[in-house]
């Protein structure tokens, strides 16, 4: 009895050595699932950068007025966005996924005359502004909003809250 029982065992190996070789022929590595060598990414890592303020008398001023109404003025160099020139001078603008287009928590007010010099805001952009607390039509990610000359003397307003945080006085 015992050799019926290990011939029906062997039966389906043999099923599938068959279907092996036959399939072997078209294909050079028949059945293998190709490993990748390399990790994939589909975007470019962002990488941050040490935000130098100018030199006295140079650079791009750059105005926040806070949720009390306060007026902030900084200078920046060229190049720099807004949620990083905010953080390089304690600026209280929250920036949840460190410019990632994640969130939408770094979100900033551009006055009018300014926001018609900014360049359109991409789909991934206005995807995260929808998410934005207080919403306007001249709303902007500061992650988003790079300083170039034209844009020299902006003024940005910070919302009293975003999604992540609620931006309260403390007494």
């Amino acid at each position: 009895m015992l050799p019926s029982i290990t011939r029906l065992s062997q039966a389906p190996c043999r099923l599938l050595l068959s279907v092996s070789r036959r399939y072997q022929s078209f294909s050079p590595r028949p059945f293998r699932v190709p490993i990748p060598q390399r990790s994939f990414q589909s975007a470019t890592p962002l990488l941050h950068k040490a935000v130098e303020k100018p030199k006295t008398g140079e650079g791009l001023q750059v105005n926040y007025i806070t949720p009390d109404g306060e007026k902030v003025t900084v200078y920046a160099k060229e190049g720099d966005n807004l949620l990083d020139i905010a953080h390089a001078n304690d600026i209280d603008l929250e920036g949840a996924c460190e410019g990632s287009l994640a969130c939408s928590t770094c979100h900033v007010i551009v006055e009018d005359k300014y926001y018609d010099q900014l360049e359109e805001p991409s789909d991934e952009e206005n995807d995260m502004l929808d998410l934005a607390f207080g919403l306007t039509e001249t709303s902007r990610l500061g992650c988003q909003v790079i300083m170039s000359k034209e844009l020299d003397g902006i003024t940005v307003r910070l919302p009293s809250a975003t999604r992540n945080l609620q931006v309260e006085k403390l007494r």
